[in-house]
C-alpha cells in the first residue's frame, strides 16, 4: 500500500473511531431475519453457518485497478428493495457504514471499502421489469449487467444509450451511480438525459419511488438527477428506468491516420459537416496508445506504410438507417479528405465487413487492456479543451522526465487516448510498478495542469476515492459547500460510502 492511501486509510479510521460501528454477530443474527444464509457472506464467527475464508472476500474488498484494498468482514447479496430497505435502516440506526457495490469495475476505487465497512452487492438484483418496445423505455434491477441488457433489447431493434469497455460485469445501477459515459455520449448523451426514473433507498430505509416511465414530468425539483454520478453517497439505486434509443440499421467505421495533432480539429469539424446526423463516434488515439494496442494484439494492425509518419488516429464512426447513403457519405468525405491541396490525413482505411468493423474498434477499446497488460497504470479521465490534448500528454511525459522518472524500470510510456467529441482525454502513466515517487510526481501536477485549462479532474469515472483530495480542482468553495449540505440532508449520519466524492 502506498503512503498515498495510507493517508487515506488514516483519515477514514480516525473518522470512523468517532462515528461508525463495526458489524458484530449480532448484526449478522439480524441479517438472517432479512436474507437466507447464501445471501450472507462473513467472516466472523458465526455460529448458526460456517464463516467464509478472508481471501473469499477479496474480489469485494478489491477494486478492480488492485489500488485500494478494503477490511470488509461482510458482504451481504439482497435481492429486493425490500430488504436493501430493511438492511439499510439497521445499519442506519446502529451506525455502521455501507457501500453500495455493483459489477465493481470502477477505476477510482469508488465501490470498495477503505475500512471494514459492509459491502452491500447488488449483484443478486438483476431482473429485467419491463420493456416497451413502442416507447423503448426500459426498467430493471440495478443489478442487471450492461450487456445482458443489451442482449435482452436487441431483439427488439433498440439498443443500450451506453457502451463501456466494462459491459461484460459491470451494473446499470452503478453505471447510474458514476454517470458513466463510455462510446455512444457524442451520439446519445449522458446518462442524466437518458435516465427516466430511478428507485433508491436512501440512508435510513425509506425508499425514493422515483421509478417513473414518463419523457416528460415538469413538477418540480428533479430528484432523480442528485443520485446520477453521487456514487451511492446519497443512497442505493434499486431499480432505473431508462429511455433506449433504436437500433441503427447501418454502422460503419474508418480509421484516419494524422501526420499532426494540430488536425484533430479541423478534421472534426469537417467530418461533423459532411457525416451530419449519421455520426456517432469520433475517438481519438496518439501513437503510443496506437502502438500498445498492436503490440498486445488488440484489433489488426494497419498496413505499415499507412501508419508511417503518423502522430495520432482518429476512429470515425457512423449510424444510419441506410447503409448505401452512409457508406456514399463516408466514401465521399474520404475522397474530399485525400484530394485535399494540403491533406489532413495521410491515410484511412474504412471497414468493408463486420469483421473488420470489429477490429478497428477494437484497436481503440483494446487500449485499455493493453495498458493493463502493460504495467501498473496511473489513470487520468479529464475533460479539457481539445485543442490541448497533446499538449496534456506532453507536458506530463516532460514533467516526468524531469524528475527522472522515465525508463523501463520507472515510467515505461505515457499516452493519450478518449472522446473528442465530449472533450474527455485519457490521460495514462504506465508504470512498472505503484510508487509514492511516481504518485508525488503526478499529483498535484496534473490537476494544477487540468485547473489550468478550466478542465474537469473526472470526465467519466468519477472522484471515488482517489480524487476526494483534489475536487477543488474542478469545484469552487462555493459548490462543495452545497454538495456537503445536500449529503447531510440524504445522510447525517454519514454512512452511505464514506471516504468518497466528498473528504
Amino acid at each position: 500500500m502506498s503512503r498515498f492511501q495510507i493517508i487515506r486509510h488514516g483519515l477514514l479510521v480516525r473518522g470512523r473511531a468517532r462515528h461508525f460501528s463495526s458489524v458484530s454477530l449480532a448484526d449478522i443474527d439480524h441479517f438472517r431475519t432479512v436474507l437466507p444464509p447464501h445471501a450472507i457472506l462473513t467472516t466472523l464467527p458465526t455460529v448458526a453457518t460456517a464463516p467464509v475464508a478472508p481471501a473469499e472476500l477479496d474480489q469485494y474488498n478489491r477494486d478492480w485497478m488492485g489500488k485500494y484494498t478494503g477490511k470488509a468482514t461482510t458482504v451481504l447479496k439482497p435481492r429486493t428493495t425490500h430488504e436493501v430497505s430493511k438492511i439499510v435502516k439497521w445499519c442506519n440506526e446502529r451506525e455502521i457504514a455501507v457501500v453500495p457495490q455493483g459489477g465493481n469495475t470502477g477505476l477510482v476505487g469508488g465501490s470498495v471499502p477503505l475500512h471494514d465497512e459492509l459491502i452491500l452487492s447488488l449483484a443478486s438484483m438483476n431482473n429485467v421489469r419491463s420493456f416497451d418496445p413502442v416507447s423503448g423505455i426500459l426498467i430493471a434491477d440495478a443489478g442487471c449487467i450492461l450487456q445482458s441488457l443489451t442482449d435482452y433489447v436487441a431483439p427488439y431493434n433498440h439498443i443500450m444509450p451506453i457502451d463501456l469497455g466494462a459491459k461484460g460485469s459491470c451494473h446499470i445501477g452503478g453505471n447510474v451511480a458514476t454517470n458513466a459515459g463510455g462510446l455512444r455520449l457524442l451520439r446519445y448523451g449522458s446518462l442524466h438525459g437518458s435516465v427516466l426514473g430511478l428507485e433508491v433507498v436512501l440512508p435510513d430505509g425509506t425508499v425514493l419511488d422515483q421509478l417513473t416511465s414518463l419523457r416528460k414530468d415538469n413538477t418540480g425539483y428533479d430528484l432523480k438527477q442528485l443520485f446520477i454520478g453521487a456514487e451511492g453517497t446519497l443512497g442505493v439505486i434499486t431499480g432505473v428506468s431508462l429511455l433506449t434509443p433504436p437500433a441503427p440499421q447501418a454502422s460503419n467505421n474508418v480509421i484516419l491516420a494524422l501526420p499532426h495533432f494540430d488536425n484533430v480539429q479541423p478534421l472534426y469539424r469537417k467530418v461533423k459537416r459532411a457525416l451530419s446526423e449519421i455520426l456517432s463516434a469520433f475517438e481519438f488515439i496518439d501513437r503510443a496508445a496506437y502502438d500498445l494496442a498492436v503490440k498486445h494484439g488488440q484489433g489488426r494492425a494497419l498496413n505499415p506504410e499507412d501508419v508511417e509518419g503518423a502522430e495520432c488516429f482518429v476512429l470515425v464512426e457512423t449510424s444510419g438507417g441506410r447503409r448505401e447513403h452512409d457508406e456514399e457519405k463516408l466514401t465521399d468525405l474520404l475522397a474530399e479528405l485525400l484530394g485535399a491541396e494540403k491533406p489532413l490525413i495521410n491515410t484511412g482505411v474504412l471497414s468493408q465487413s463486420p469483421a473488420q468493423f470489429s477490429s478497428l474498434w477494437a484497436l481503440r477499446e483494446g487500449v485499455t487492456e493493453a495498458v493493463s497488460k502493460e504495467g501498473k497504470a496511473y489513470k487520468y479521465d479529464i475533460s479539457i479543451p481539445l485543442a490541448h490534448f497533446k499538449t496534456v500528454v506532453d507536458s506530463t511525459r516532460k514533467h516526468l522526465g524531469v524528475k527522472g522518472l522515465l525508463g523501463d524500470h520507472a515510467v515505461k510510456h505515457v499516452v493519450g487516448y478518449g472522446h473528442v467529441g465530449d472533450g474527455n482525454l485519457h490521460l495514462n502513466i504506465v508504470a512498472a510498478a505503484y510508487t509514492d515517487e511516481i504518485q508525488d510526481a503526478l499529483e498535484p501536477f496534473v490537476y494544477e495542469l487540468v485547473s489550468s485549462y478550466r478542465g474537469s479532474i473526472s470526465a467519466e469515472h468519477g472522484i471515488g476515492a482517489m480524487k476526494t483530495h483534489a475536487l477543488h480542482y474542478s469545484k469552487d468553495e462555493v459548490s462543495i459547500a452545497l454538495m456537503r449540505k445536500i449529503k447531510a440532508i440524504f445522510d447525517p449520519r454519514g454512512i452511505m460510502n464514506p471516504g468518497k466524492v466528498l473528504e
